[in-house]
């Protein structure tokens, strides 16, 4: 038996020695190497006793899920069928519910935010809800990628969601249909009453920067006196372009982001390099508890900045970067490698954004939908609430003190 583990200790000592000798010296390296025969003893222990056999795929890919997953709820191990769907994500186009979903600090399932038009928001799910069964099945120990699995499914399909809504201490069961998901990056720009130009983001994806500039050089011939960037429910995404979209309202050469890793190569900053931003008319940005990543960087960057002031709820906090590493297999490490700061220096991460004016919306009629952009010809922008009072600031400023409180 002792010879059967050194061997196996062996063999995982080189098939991470490229990482084992770069990363330790000394008592450390020693230490690294005592660990790796200790998972060896437990595999072998798990091959020779199991009740069931037990393969080294297996073996192997339940040690990374665990090892990946006990770092924090953004780390995972992807294999290579959970990696292929992480990749379907990114074409914006696939079958599901339409939500954003995370793993909270108590490794619960919870929505980041509702995708506006999909089931999940005419079902009236709100950032925060937690997901605690799908079909009856208990969501508690899912990996992120199983829970992914399970939500989406042939488009017309259905699946019962149970939920818990802390804010309102209830429980309850939301059946969902399926849908083919095609994720917009704009919703929405146009010209407000007041001469104040609108413009809505979904999500961040590469063709957002492109598709903003070119409907906002059309609002531009009309003279606007303010602008309203609507980050309400948008659940981020890619980095590079919430850097394009915020240099839309900057002078060159601000910093926009920084951020900062264990590894020097991760420490970056980004700063704008624009060449004809607006930086005239004032701006105010919505923003609510489904507001996330991407978003944050944005909203964080112009407010720093003293171009805008943030309106609405408390933003979600999510501001940790994932670096996705493809391995050999055809798996992949999601890892988290750095975190976002604002060019003030204030995390993002688990804390999020305060607004400068907080503003909750009211709950909608039994039945009926959280958002009013689900469906312009039911609730025009000019007649939401929050826009309406987002043009009020841009035509008369903040409440005193609200000013006073975003001044210091």
């Amino acid at each position: 038996m002792r010879r059967r583990i050194g061997w196996l200790a062996l063999a995982l000592v080189f098939l991470v020695g490229g990482f084992s000798w770069a990363a330790g010296r000394g008592e450390e390296r020693e230490e690294l190497f005592r660990r790796i025969e200790l998972l060896a003893e437990a595999m072998t222990v798990i091959r020779s006793d199991y009740v069931e056999p037990v393969g080294p795929k297996e073996l192997v890919y339940g040690a990374l899920k665990g090892m990946i997953g006990a770092l924090d709820r953004h780390s995972q191990f992807l294999d290579p069928e959970a990696f292929r769907e992480m990749q379907v994500e990114t074409r914006g186009e696939f079958g599901g519910l339409g939500m954003e979903i995370t793993l909270s600090d108590e490794e619960v399932l919870t929505i980041v935010s509702p995708m506006e038009g999909t089931p999940s928001a005419q079902a009236n799910l709100k950032p925060g809800d937690r997901i605690v069964k799908i079909d009856g099945n208990s969501t508690r120990g899912i990996a992120l990628h199983e829970a992914v699995k399970q939500l989406r499914g042939k488009p017309g399909s259905t699946v019962v969601l149970t939920i818990l809504r802390e804010s309102e201490k209830q429980v309850f069961d939301v059946q969902l249909k399926r849908s083919v998901i095609r994720i917009p990056s704009i919703k929405a720009v146009q010209m407000l009453p007041g001469k104040i130009g609108y413009a809505r983001i979904v999500e961040f994806q590469d063709n957002t920067p492109r598709d903003l500039l070119k409907a906002l050089k059309q609002l531009r011939k009309e003279s606007p006196e303010g602008w309203i960037l609507d980050l309400r429910n948008n659940p981020g995404g890619l980095l590079d372009v919430a850097v394009e979209v915020a240099q839309a309202f900057l002078p060159e050469g601000k910093l926009i982001v920084y951020t900062k890793g264990r590894v020097p190569d991760q420490n970056m900053e980004f700063s704008s390099r624009a060449r004809d931003p607006i930086l005239g008319e004032p701006i105010v940005v919505l923003v609510n508890g489904g507001s996330a990543s991407a978003s944050e960087i944005v909203a964080g960057a112009l407010r720093d900045h003293g171009r805008a002031v943030l309106l609405g709820e408390k933003t979600f906090g999510k501001g940790s970067v994932q670096t996705v590493i493809p391995l050999s297999d055809g798996s992949a490490v999601r890892l988290t490698t750095s975190l976002y700061y604002t060019p003030s220096g204030q995390s993002i991460h688990g804390q999020g954004l305060e607004p400068d004016l907080e503003i909750h919306p009211e709950p909608p009629p039994e039945g009926g939908r959280e958002s009013a952009f689900n469906s312009e010809e039911e609730a025009p922008v000019a007649s939401d609430p929050m826009v309406i009072r987002a043009i009020r600031v841009l035509k008369e400023g903040l409440p005193k003190q609200d000013a006073e409180k975003a001044a210091g």
